[in-house]
């Protein structure tokens, strides 16, 4: 009789042991336990489908590359960037900038750099295709025989007789337009995807006064030369200040091209200059709601594709400069800007990265802060911080209407959004929608949350402001109810706590620059967070020429000396990247002693 109780007892262990090995609970026990408490943030590399920001092109004296700003938007994991202006001015890839002689293109050999730094780290890239030029456009009856591009000082309205803002609305302006659009998509053909037409053309960016006629005959052409060059690139639409139906409405009946749209893009900047929050029904024609019967309009225009992809490819809110309004105001209004879109099925990108402070915002609009000769240059506001987790929890996700979320009766009205991401995970955001104060003083409540269909079990809440991370429990003998958790003004996320499972990754080395040393030079870089196990150095000779790797070094590794260097009758070039067993950062600038 013992004898079988001790078979018995052995067998059960056995059993036991078994399932501890092929049972998942004890590897989720081990995963809750390693945990996080606050959010790793994903790259651009690891990104798929996610949020776009704008960016100024690196420029020297205000924006240089070799400063620790542009490659904040690969560790922040923005996906797709706007680029083409240079603070309200233009950019390396504007007309003024690549035709200054009659029927002569080129662009600035760093261009072509910023563009596969772009493309390296596998971001989405639209150019916008603007402004006007001088050698065709000027009201002068003596058009100049060349043109220097202005710098970023100059910016809309300006009606001096050689500003680009006098647009192409001649058959023969439109044609030289069209000429530089097709340089423009050949040369980045299989780097760029995206080609939006001018800039806001609904205001004082086509001078004297916006035509949307003008515009959309304008338009037709540049699509028919985007798609004849290259019939993978996408033409964008508008840029329009604001969601103006009348000015839409009137470009579309011009342009007789719908099916040519590929992409239409307006711009969201709530009440500008005063504090609004993103939720709320304006009568400037400027919030998420409010751009909702432009959508309607538009995707009930005839002949538009079925497939129409809408970007909110300017958005902005709650500047700490505007009205009633603070660091803290925008850093709440990001997320819940982004994340509206994100459910209408809009592709939101912020204006700004960091401003070109010798234009005309100062340091208003920067993610980052500009250059203003103080200790602060280039680094992260709040709202910067709001962005980056923004973009690591909702890329990739779409809106999932089978997940059900309840609030109590006794709740004020709550925003709530649930999304699935492509693996499957569900997220619910979730906020109260109401107008933010300056001093970040509003007090937290609890309510309760009743989250059907989620497949959601061990659940954990995301603060998205600053990221931290906080374990939660089911209701006792329930599975789908959250007691207690805080309702506040600023995004908070419930999901899974196996929804976090991506590696961290480094964030890149910034500040790469070289110097004549004896036998060589000498290369000196930074490194900064992600945990960095190795920097990889790359060299290059010429302009063109193929990147090779030349040393490893280890993960705090700042500086290197390249011997031989001087005698080179070719310029070199070097970049530096960081690594772990996770995979590697974006690349930093790159350097070179001449060009």
């Amino acid at each position: 009789m013992i004898r079988s109780q001790l078979w018995v007892v052995s067998k059960l262990l056995t059993l036991v042991l078994a399932a501890c090995f092929l049972f998942p609970w004890p590897r989720l026990l081990n995963a809750e336990k390693d945990l996080s408490d606050h959010l790793i943030p994903r790259r651009s590399s690891q990104i798929d489908d996610g949020f776009g920001i704008n960016s100024d092109l690196p420029r020297a004296p205000y924006l240089p590359w070799n400063r620790w700003w542009w490659t904040r938007m690969f560790d922040g994991g923005v996906n797709f960037i706007r680029i083409g202006q240079y603070e309200n001015s233009s950019d390396y890839t504007s007309w003024d900038w690549v035709e200054r002689k009659r029927g002569e293109y080129s662009v600035v050999p760093e261009l072509d750099d910023y563009i596969d730094s772009l493309v390296e780290n596998r971001m989405h890239i639209e150019i916008q295709l603007l402004y006007g030029n001088p050698l065709y456009t000027s009201p002068s009856g003596r058009a100049p025989q060349s043109i220097a591009p202005a710098l970023g000082s100059f910016h809309n309205p300006d009606r001096s007789i050689y500003s680009v803002f006098w647009p192409p609305t001649t058959d023969e302006q439109i044609v030289a337009f069209t000429k530089y659009v097709t340089w423009m998509v050949n040369h980045f053909h299989g780097r760029v995807e995206y080609y939006e037409i001018w800039n806001e053309p609904n205001i004082d960016y086509w001078n004297p006064v916006a035509n949307p006629e003008d515009y959309g005959k304008l338009f037709k052409a540049s699509a028919a030369a985007i798609h004849g060059a290259d019939p993978d690139a996408k033409a964008v639409f508008g840029g329009l200040a604001g969601a103006d139906v009348d000015f839409a409405k009137r470009a579309l009946d011009a342009c007789d091209c719908a099916a040519a749209i590929d992409v239409f893009a307006y711009h969201n900047y709530p009440d500008y200059g005063h504090n609004l929050n993103p939720e709320a029904t304006d009568g400037h024609g400027d919030t998420n709601a409010s751009a909702k019967p432009l959508r309607d309009m538009v995707r009930g225009y005839p002949g538009i594709r079925k497939n129409l992809v809408f970007w909110d490819d300017e958005f902005n809110d709650g500047l700490p400069s505007w009205t009633n309004s603070d660091e803290s105001v925008q850093a709440k209004y990001i997320p819940r800007g982004m994340i509206i879109d994100r459910a209408e099925g809009v592709r939101t990108f912020v204006w700004l990265l960091a401003g070109a402070t010798e234009g005309n915002e100062s340091d208003d609009f920067g993610m980052l802060h500009g250059l203003m000769f103080r200790p602060n240059d280039f680094t992260p506001r709040p709202a910067f911080t709001a962005l980056r987790n923004t973009n690591t929890l909702f890329s990739d996700t779409r809106l999932d209407s089978s997940i059900t979320v309840e609030t109590d009766p006794s709740s004020p009205p709550v925003c709530v959004y649930p999304f699935r991401s492509s693996n499957g995970k569900a997220i619910v955001a979730y906020w109260l929608p109401i107008l933010s104060k300056p001093g970040d003083q509003f007090r937290a409540r609890n309510i309760t949350l009743r989250i059907s269909g989620s497949g959601i079990r061990r659940p954990v809440l995301v603060d998205v402001r600053s990221g931290r991370i906080t374990k939660l429990s089911w209701k006792p003998g329930s599975t789908d109810t959250l007691d207690a958790v805080p309702l506040t003004d600023s995004v908070q996320a419930i999901a899974d706590g196996g929804f976090f499972d991506w590696p961290e990754l480094p964030e890149a080395p910034s500040e790469l620059n070289m110097s004549k040393a004896a036998g060589g030079v000498q290369l000196t870089w930074k490194v900064h967070g992600g945990h960095s196990d190795f920097i990889s150095i790359e060299r290059r000779v010429g302009h063109k020429g193929a990147w090779q790797s030349i040393s490893k070094l280890s993960g705090n590794a700042e500086s290197y000396l390249a011997t031989g260097e001087l005698n080179n009758s070719r310029p070199v070039f070097y970049r530096v990247r960081a690594g772990n067993s996770g995979g590697t950062s974006a690349y930093s600038n790159v350097a070179s002693l001449r060009d």
